[in-house]
């Protein structure tokens, strides 16, 4: 038996066979082309439309954020400068083929030294370069072999083309070695609920036919198992369908004592089916995708409109909205394009919009409208937040322009360690796991090379939770969890054990969530998170937790464990 490391999308076990993605098709051979270049400009132009024209109805197929992400691709097909790119080497009398695929080169490599969010799209030009080649040649386009029996697909990145429309009854699973937990293969396998670990950069070595376990929630994957770890997985694929099944009522622990669990969303598109799966509210409505492809901000009434939509399908429940957090890997012309050495500590979040405070105010303007015009219980936060000064701007902003509740973001160590001042000055707190690992351990959450350190349990990001929790519960304020580490079930144990009164997760995690709460009094999370806050790194703590659990949900009597550390009670809900 191999095992495999990578970074796990959702929860997921899977077990199967592989079958490796067909090779990309081979680099165009520079020769001197024997047609004029209008010509060949016409036979290029020709196959970026054909291109075009068949991402955007594989995402009318696909609907959701598919199709947003092959809608995006499409307009990469047809990209003018691109097109001007492609046009100045063909008046070099290069072949289309060859023009097509130096062209979008020249841009992937651009991305790719950008980083962060652009650098992830780099995987997406090329799938778009290698269709319209495909097209030029007469040849299929690239993508998912389609055999008799079903399998484990693996890949070195799926393109978005293909993971919008994989057959789930055929494929079992997906493994990639290159990509990273925001690439568009991590979102979409999110959102289609696909067992999925990428970043496995050692399963290069796998050959067809080879029996693997996907690991999701491990982030790992077993080579040629063995019979004990094929029958532990299918117990625990069996497991998780028993939990799908199950009636869906709100979170809770085995006490009683309610955890309300939220979803984190990115537009109003997806809460149909976040309310199906038992969201009892959004923890995390990020506004980006409103602002992301503008080269303007949008108005006050274009925004409402969108607002609306969102807290129209939450009536009664608590909807929390971050305002703009732009910046880093996500700059925007109007706001924070500016050039900077280091962005992720630059200009961005609440530190951008204060800097361009008109968008600041139109956005809560837009917000506070759309709270008068429904009922659902409106929420808003800052991103960013680093100082106590930061949250009582925000919160005195927020409130002037006729919003009730309003919060920050604790994504940064001072923040956490300043949890009590900041806490006395705004409504609530909402840790975002992601940042404060990344800040938290001096790693970029989306460089592959420092991925291992991005790793939610371990102590010194806990021990930050906790300052957070225990800072709201001595002032009776909400804290809320809406980072993905809210999403492992375990784990989500373990932060409602340091304070965490709301979990906030990608909508298919809600049911493994829910069933792991309902496993365990407050007073056994607690013993969870002592035991977890004990260990020197990520991987002990998790074992360390998971030992404890174990000896909850087997035969050990209720509130057996070790020794409490001593935690202020939990916040009251607002």
């Amino acid at each position: 038996m191999i095992e495999l490391q990578g970074i796990g999308i959702g929860q997921g076990v899977a077990i199967g066979r592989v079958l490796r993605m067909p090779e990309p098709l081979p680099e165009p051979v520079t020769t001197r082309s024997t047609l004029d270049p209008d010509a060949e400009l016409a036979r290029a132009t020709a196959s970026m439309h054909v291109v075009a024209e068949d991402l955007e109805a594989r995402g009318e197929r696909a609907g959701g954020t598919a199709q947003e992400v092959l809608e995006a691709q499409a307009m990469m097909a047809e990209d003018p400068t691109l097109i001007e790119e492609v046009t100045s080497r063909l008046h070099k009398h290069q072949t289309a083929e060859r023009a097509v695929f130096e062209a979008f080169a020249t841009f992937r490599d651009q991305m790719l030294a950008l980083g962060g969010y652009l650098g992830e799209r780099a995987a997406d030009l090329d799938d778009v370069a290698q269709r319209v080649i495909a097209n030029l040649g007469g040849l299929p386009a690239p993508g998912v072999p389609d055999p008799a029996e079903a399998f484990v697909l693996v890949a070195h990145d799926l393109a978005p083309a293909d993971t919008a429309l994989l057959n789930l009854d055929k494929v079992l699973g997906l493994i990639t070695i290159d990509g990273g937990p925001t690439s568009h293969t991590a979102i979409l396998a999110r959102e289609k609920s696909i067992t999925a670990i990428v970043g496995t950069h050692a399963a290069a070595q796998l050959a067809d036919g080879d029996e693997v376990i996907i690991d999701a929630a491990n982030g790992i994957v077993l080579v040629a198992p063995s019979a004990k770890q094929l029958a532990e997985a299918r117990a625990r694929i069996l497991a998780r369908e028993a939990r799908a099944l199950a009636p869906i009522g709100p979170g809770r622990l085995k006490d009683g004592i309610p955890v309300p669990l939220l979803a984190n969303l990115g537009s109003a598109d997806g809460a149909a089916k976040a309310v199906a799966l038992g969201a009892e509210g959004v923890g995390l409505f990020r506004t980006e995708f409103l602002f992301l492809d503008s080269t303007s901000a949008p108005t006050v009434t274009q925004q409402r409109e969108q607002y609306e939509r969102m807290l129209r399908e939450f009536p009664g429940q608590k909807v929390v909205v971050r305002a703009l957090d732009a910046g880093a890997d996500k700059p925007l012309a109007f706001l924070n394009d500016a050039a900077e050495e280091n962005p992720a500590l630059g200009l961005r979040g609440l530190r951008a919009l204060r800097a361009s405070e008109d968008i600041l105010r139109e956005q809560l303007t837009a917000l506070a409208e759309a709270d008068a015009a429904t009922d659902a219980d409106l929420w808003v936060m800052a991103p960013m937040v680093s100082t106590v000064e930061e949250a009582a701007y925000f919160t005195a902003l927020a409130h002037e322009l006729g919003l009730k509740t309003a919060g920050v973001m604790v994504e940064v160590p001072s923040a956490a360690l300043l949890a009590d001042r900041i806490l006395a000055q705004t409504d609530f707190a909402s840790i975002g796991t992601n940042d404060l690992t990344q800040y938290t351990l001096a790693a970029d959450r989306m460089l592959g090379s420092v991925a291992a350190f991005q790793d939610p349990w371990h102590p010194a990001v806990l021990r930050l939770v906790g300052e957070v929790g225990a800072a709201g519960a001595s002032l009776g304020k909400p804290v809320g969890v809406c980072g993905e580490a809210a999403a492992d079930p375990l784990l989500a144990v373990v932060l409602v054990g340091l304070g965490a009164t709301t979990l906030s997760m990608s909508a298919s995690a809600l049911a493994d969530v829910r069933a792991s709460l309902a496993d365990f009094t407050l007073e056994q999370a607690r013993h969870l998170a002592a035991a977890a806050l004990t260990a020197d790194g990520a991987a002990s703590a998790r074992a360390a937790a998971t030992a404890i659990a174990h000896s909850y949900t087997s035969t050990a009597p209720t509130g057996t464990g070790p020794t409490v550390l001593t935690t202020p009670e939990r916040g009251t809900q607002k």
